[in-house]
């Protein structure tokens, strides 16, 4: 099993490593990592570029957590598999994977989050984890991650703060995957992500506790 968990983990980090929010601002001008918050994540690209290109970047984030996580389930042929209520990886009677396939997408989705964040194309800059996290934990638990995603949105417009809703949503992930029963090893590995997102984010907890962290306010058009 060792040989498969390392190339999961070896293509995840190849996946994740692919700088989207740097190639994207890049292709407008602008150095991402000379200007905001100098992450390439897809936060500083909306901020420093502009919505569309830090959509296009979110989204191309969130996707290569997710074919990280993903592919070497559907290379075991394991997914789109109803299992007795016992055996489900995903509780209610329902699941997309068996157990003896979750470690690879595990695998896979350390590694895109390790490439994301420390990526070799880029001198071991990044982002902060968070979209590439998402789209992995969305192929393994979908629903635990929609619960994290609610509390993503609820925090961010109540307080207008992205690093705080993403923060929130780090946390709530673990908790939700808990309460839904999913297998340990994946809520572990949720856990370990929340702490890896909350280290990330350290600057900006400074700032938000100093109380000069920046919100995300909508710009007015004349």
């Amino acid at each position: 099993m060792l040989t498969p968990l390392l190339i999961a983990f070896v293509v995840g980090y190849g996946l994740g490593a692919l700088p989207f929010g740097f190639l994207v601002a890049r292709a407008h001008g602008v150095n991402i990592f000379e200007v905001g918050s100098r992450s390439s994540g897809a936060t500083n690209v909306k901020r420093s570029v502009g919505p569309r290109a830090g959509n296009l970047v979110f989204a191309l984030d969130v996707l290569k957590g997710g074919v990280a996580a993903g592919w070497a389930l559907l290379a075991g042929g394991k997914t789109a598999v109803v299992l007795p209520v016992e055996e489900c990886v995903f509780g209610q009677g329902w699941t997309v994977v068996g157990e003896g396939w979750i470690h690879l997408g595990l695998a896979g989705l350390v590694g895109a989050l390790l490439g994301h964040s420390f990526s070799c194309f880029t001198r071991f800059r990044g982002g902060k984890g968070v979209a590439t996290a998402a789209g992995g934990f969305l192929v393994l638990m979908p629903w635990a991650t929609l619960a994290a995603a609610g509390a993503w949105v609820l925090t961010f417009f109540t307080s207008r703060y992205v690093s705080l809703a993403s923060i929130v949503a780090a946390l709530v992930l673990p908790l939700a995957a808990g309460w839904l029963e999913q297998p340990g090893v994946v809520v572990g590995l949720a856990a370990a992500v929340a702490v890896f997102v909350v280290v990330r984010h350290r600057a900006n907890i400074a700032r938000l506790v100093a109380g000069t962290e920046n919100k995300f306010v909508k710009k007015k058009t004349s």
